[in-house]
């Protein structure tokens, strides 16, 4: 799984291309709001090499303090004829340039430069900045008694001693600097990203595993965390692999984090060209190797389906599988049972099926159909015909037509909050967001399922074929569009033993949530890639799910029950890929196409 090769370019900004500049400043006090600089230091380093050096005293315009002449030697007749600060700043913004800045206790030194240029009306300094001060606390902390710039110069010898003096601590720090970066390189530290995190990492419990991520690509891909048997504990994706991996010993102090990585022994990684494809692997990963750490992404377990049999008198049932019994309809799969619960109960509300599982005892029908909820069949209160009818307006609903069961419940739950029975209103307002929900889940599903092979390119060339709904090939940018066509492209990494997309009947839950990402992207990105080519039907209903929101405040005892305010329904997409296709037209509308449709069509892409 872990790449051999790894880019020069995949470790970030390398330091020995990064241009520092060591500043240090000498003051009339501790407060940037109302003492000011007296000197200013300055050396600009790169590859181990100066670049340049920049000197000058400030006249402060104030009394510099004895206790202040007594630590640095400056006196207020060496100042006397100096430049203000305000005459300094422009030559000194030059020096600095777009460089990384380095201090000893850098937040001091950039708090009176940034005072500095607010005072003179200029925008504050936004350069990245290295505190040594925290590099050696992470680094040498254990070979000194304190991390003050005078004992490290002493400790390792540097060839610049500091002297409270701008230029000589500058100096001083830069020569520190180099010997930090030295010690950095045995955590892995090669580019400045990793350099700018190093503190808070090298403080880290599991500090010492930093050594597992020397090889991790600044690129996108998925890794995994293995322990000393080798066994998958966490698989994740990233857009920068090295920087996320890395972050786990420093921002994120989550308990079970401390727990993965006081198990990992190794970390391996699989590089991939898109943010995309690192996506889609991750969750056939997760689904394939259900790893202990994963809990959030193995929870297609939990997933259930709604299934309406297929007795002489339906009703709706909770099952653990997509497949297998009579039928007559399925739905599915909700993340959870709880959300199926809620789904049934808002059908119930505006449909009155049959809820019990056995026959009612003669003259005693179920206590649902005693409160008038719901209909007793083997009571004799309802005829096979009449029934029919009620399990086809289910069936609109689930399908072609949802307002068939949404207008209803948020008919009710205005009612509801009309007359202030608000706790009510409430649950009516749950059960109908959860069936609305479901339904929109379902339909992006199924939507890209229909689409036996979708090839879509962007516009930097990168091409994708999703089978299915689940993306399989990819083909790089090539100079020669035409050669590209061509090109058979690469398959996508499929896990072994898969036994694929079933040919019809609700999706098994681990594909759904690879079709669900790859909707996501397609609506994501709708403004920026075009279709190069469709096998099947690819259309979007012309009836939407509706909207469910609560009811305004205006509406609250004030629209008469029965007869609210309606909401205006629209898309759940917040993209239409009508814009896929084409960035000048729209696609042409395939009637012949969108009769076939199960939900009938608003737009279609149809094979000729």
């Amino acid at each position: 799984m872990t790449s051999l090769q790894q880019r020069f370019d995949d470790l970030g900004t390398p330091l020995c291309d990064v241009t520092f500049c060591v500043l240090d400043l000498e003051t009339t006090g501790g407060d940037p709001g109302s003492d000011t600089i007296t000197e200013i230091g300055a050396i600009k380093v790169r590859g181990g090499e100066s670049d340049g050096t920049f000197q000058t005293l400030v006249n402060p315009g104030r009394a510099i303090p004895p206790t202040v002449t007594v630590l640095t030697g400056i006196t207020e007749m060496m100042v006397m004829a100096a430049p203000r600060i305000e005459s300094v700043l422009a030559s000194l913004l030059t020096f600095i340039g777009d460089s990384v800045i380095v201090g000893h206790n850098v937040r001091f030194d950039m708090g009176f430069l940034q005072a500095a240029l607010e005072r003179d009306e200029r925008p504050r300094l936004s350069n990245r900045t290295v505190d040594t001060v925290a590099l050696a606390r992470r680094l040498v902390r254990d070979e000194v008694p304190n991390c003050r710039l005078g004992t490290l110069a002493a400790r390792f010898r540097l060839p610049h001693q500091p002297s409270h003096r701008a230029l000589d601590d500058a100096l001083a720090t830069a020569d520190l600097l180099h010997v930090l970066l030295d010690r950095a390189a045995g955590l892995g530290v090669t580019g400045l990203d990793d350099l700018s995190m190093l503190p808070k990492l090298a403080a880290h419990p599991q500090a010492a595993k930093l050594t597992l991520t020397e090889r991790l690509p600044r690129s996108p891909g998925v890794y995994l965390f293995r322990n000393d048997r080798g066994e998958v504990l966490y698989v994740g994706k990233a857009t920068d692999l090295r920087s996320r991996v890395r972050s786990y010993f420093s921002s994120d102090d989550r308990r079970k984090v401390g727990a993965l990585l006081r198990e990992t022994a190794r970390i391996d990684h699989k590089a991939t060209p898109t943010v995309l494809e690192a996506e889609a692997l991750e969750i056939r990963l997760i689904h394939h190797l259900e790893p202990h750490y994963n809990r959030v992404g193995t929870r297609s377990s939990a997933a259930v389906y709604l299934r309406l049999g297929a007795e002489r008198f339906p009703r709706l049932a909770i099952a653990r599988e997509p497949q297998g019994g009579r039928r007559l309809l399925s739905l599915g799969p909700a993340t959870s049972r709880r959300v199926a619960t809620d789904v049934i109960d808002a059908i119930h509300t505006v449909i009155p099926l049959r809820r019990c599982s056995r026959p009612a005892a003669k003259g005693a029908p179920c206590s649902a159909a005693q409160l008038g909820t719901a209909l007793c069949p083997c009571q004799g209160g309802v005829s096979e015909a009449d029934y029919a009818r009620l399990v086809e307006r289910l069936r609109l609903g689930l399908t072609t037509t949802p307002s068939v069961l949404i207008d209803p419940l948020v008919e009710r739950m205005r009612a509801l909050a009309a007359e202030e029975r608000f706790e009510e209103a409430a649950s009516t307002r749950d059960r109908a967001v959860a069936l609305a929900e479901l339904l929109r889940r379902s339909r992006r599903i199924d939507d890209l399922r229909r689409v036996e092979w979708l090839v879509v390119a962007d516009r930097d060339g990168h091409r994708f074929a999703f089978r299915r709904g689940q993306l399989a090939r990819y083909w790089a940018p090539t100079a020669d569009d035409a050669l590209g066509a061509l090109d058979p492209g690469r398959a996508i990494e499929a896990m072994p033993d898969d036994p694929g997309d079933p040919a019809g009947g609700p999706i098994r839950a681990d594909l759904a949530d690879e079709v669900l990402l790859t909707a996501r992207w397609l609506e994501r990105n709708a403004g920026r890639i075009r279709v190069v080519e469709a096998t099947g039907t690819w259309a979007g209903s012309v009836h939407p799910v509706p909207t469910v929101g609560p009811p305004r405040p205006a509406e609250r005892g004030s629209a008469p029950p029965g007869r609210p305010r309606r909401q205006r329904a629209r898309s759940a997409s917040p993209a239409s890929p009508t814009s896929i296709t084409s960035a000048n037209s729209r696609p042409n509308v395939d009637r012949a196409a969108a009769d076939g449709n199960e939900y009938g069509s608003a737009w279609a892409i149809s094979t000729p």
